[in-house]
């Protein structure tokens, strides 16, 4: 297993290669002068010459890319448009991204796979039909429309539900990991806690609805599949109880594929959530990166699009070492 992970690690370094050279030169195809954006109409040639010097934005455009890749492996992303960091601004607003992502993928996996299992045991059944018609919508729904419908809802005409943002303008907790979740509960903040997740729940449905219905349909295909195998006929002929067949024997083995979805899903999402973050006002990477496309800032986009290739990259091998967890017959 050491053998394989350490392979599976070093496959890294060719992907996030590959992906920087097309993001470095895709980025470059953008319409419009980051130096002319950032000084205005108003300024003169000269101090826009100056200013793309100062960038290094008038060095050949391979000589850019090398300077980016050497930077890039000391951890060094580049200087943002706005003077800071790329690499300390990732750092700033992924805990908002990760907090959100997570509280997302719980909401998938806590509704899709106990509904896919019942659509399956069920299967044909009104509950199996209601099942695949709402997988089928939540797959179907534009993330910003049902965003959109949520807030108006439970905001503007319930009001049970805060918007937009992490916190209610003033309530405050102290920063710990960066998430108000864990740091409300490690400082003891009750009201900040309940305000953090009053927050966090229109954003996390929004999000998290089109996973939850992949994760519903494909729990529900995996376990019918399953439920047809000989050992199962062999259980059920044996007495053993229904409800140890399905949750001992087909469920362990019907999660295979749906660890999979799992795993690409929470990918897409920590690199994804841009429309999310920008309808809820949550100032994560996806936000961000929605602001460092609006202003041509090309270090920012090149940094967020390689944090989103590694996250993909790294989520994909924890979903292969799962696969020798829940399937002993896995071997690498």
């Amino acid at each position: 297993m050491a053998s394989f992970i350490g392979r599976r690690l070093l496959q890294v370094i060719p992907v996030l290669l590959g992906v920087s050279l097309i993001v470095f030169f895709m980025v470059r195809l953008i319409p419009g002068d980051p130096a002319q954006l950032l000084l205005g109409q108003q300024a003169t040639q000269e101090q826009v010459t100056a200013l793309r010097a100062q960038l290094g934005l008038d060095r050949p455009i391979i000589t850019q890319y090398l300077v980016f890749i050497g930077n890039a492996v000391t951890g060094d992303l580049g200087q943002s448009l706005n003077g800071r960091p790329v690499t300390t601004e990732l750092l700033d607003r992924f805990p908002a991204t990760l907090e959100l992502t997570l509280a997302a993928l719980f909401f998938a996996v806590f509704i899709g796979i106990p509904v896919g299992v019942i659509a399956a045991v069920r299967q044909y059944s009104w509950i199996d039909r209601l099942t695949s018609v709402v997988a089928l919508t939540g797959v179907s729904m534009p993330i910003f429309w049902l965003a959109l419908i949520l807030v108006v809802v439970f905001t503007v005409n319930l009001q049970l539900l805060p918007f937009p943002g992490r916190l209610s303008s003033g309530t405050a907790i102290i920063s710990i990991t960066g998430m108000v979740i864990p740091d409300s509960i490690l400082t003891g903040n009750m009201p900040g806690l309940w305000d953090g997740i009053k927050h966090l729940i229109l954003p996390a449905v929004a999000l998290g609805t089109i996973p939850m219905a992949v994760v519903t349909r494909m729990t529900r295909s995996s376990m019918l599949e399953v439920m047809n195998e000989d050992y199962i006929r062999t259980a059920h002929a044996k007495g053993v109880l229904p409800r140890r067949v399905i949750f001992k024997h087909a469920l362990r083995n019907a999660m295979l594929p749906t660890v999979t979805v799992i795993g690409l899903q929470f990918g897409l999402l920590m690199g994804g959530a841009i429309l999310t973050e920008t309808i809820f006002g949550w100032n994560g990477v996806g936000q961000y990166a929605l602001e460092s496309v609006n202003r041509r800032d090309y270090a920012s986009i090149q940094g967020v699009v390689l944090y989103g290739a590694f996250f993909f990259v790294l989520v994909n091998l924890i979903v292969d070492v799962l696969y020798a967890v829940l399937d002993p017959r896995v071997r690498y």
